[in-house]
Formats: structure tokens, sequence, C-alpha cells
């Protein structure tokens, strides 16, 4: 009995530890985003964490863009931001102090570092 509340007790802490994690991922983060062409993109990403949804939007030279389907699991996300015609879709891991993104865009993939802005 003291082994299987002792279990479930560790278990619980070690979920509402990583929920308290990602809960940090809200913000505005930044980075670039380098294409085999050699052109360069600065990223500004504002997101918000509600429970395993993640909302927020990408700031383009187009304006803001708002991030759609958000969904989060553990320490890794998902989302998708339309621009013009084009679904970009972004998977990635949060770190506590940077985050890495996969971004997929007509088949073509790249990755990037993202840190929090200050």
């Amino acid at each position: 009995m003291k082994r299987k509340f002792l279990t479930t007790a560790l278990l619980l802490c070690c979920f509402l530890a990583s929920f308290a994690t990602i809960a940090d991922f809200s913000g505005m983060w930044t980075g670039t985003l380098k294409t085999d062409t050699g052109e360069v993109y600065p990223l500004l990403y504002n997101f918000k964490v509600d429970g395993d949804k993640l909302t927020g939007t990408a700031k383009t030279p187009k304006g803001e863009i708002p991030i759609d389907d958000g969904k989060i699991t553990g320490t890794n996300f998902k989302f998708t931001v339309m621009l013009g015609d084009m679904e970009i879709e972004h998977t990635g891991k949060f770190y506590g102090d940077s985050v890495g993104v996969d971004i997929a865009l007509n088949g073509a993939k790249t990755h990037t570092t993202l840190m929090r802005k200050k």
C-alpha cells in the first residue's frame, strides 16, 4: 500500500514539474531562419500556453500572424501559421533556455533555435 502511494505521488510530482516547466514557455522568442540559398530571415514568436494549448503570434515582414492548431505534449509542441495561402508547419521542443524548432513548407524542412527575447 505504501509503495503504491509513493509511486503515485512520485509520478504526480514528475507530471507537475513538467507542466510547470512548459508554462515557462510563454513569452517572446527570437531567432533567425537561414535558407539553402543563404538568405536570413528574422523570426519573432509570442507564445501563450494554456494547459496543452499553444496560441500566440508569429511576426513577419507582413505583420503579425496568429498561431493555429497549437498543441503541447510534455516539452514538445506543434503549430501552424498561414502566410498568404501557404501553411507553414512548426514542430519543436522546449529546453528551458532555448527552443528547437523544425519548420516545414512544401516538403522542405529546416531547423532553427530560438532564444527568449530580453
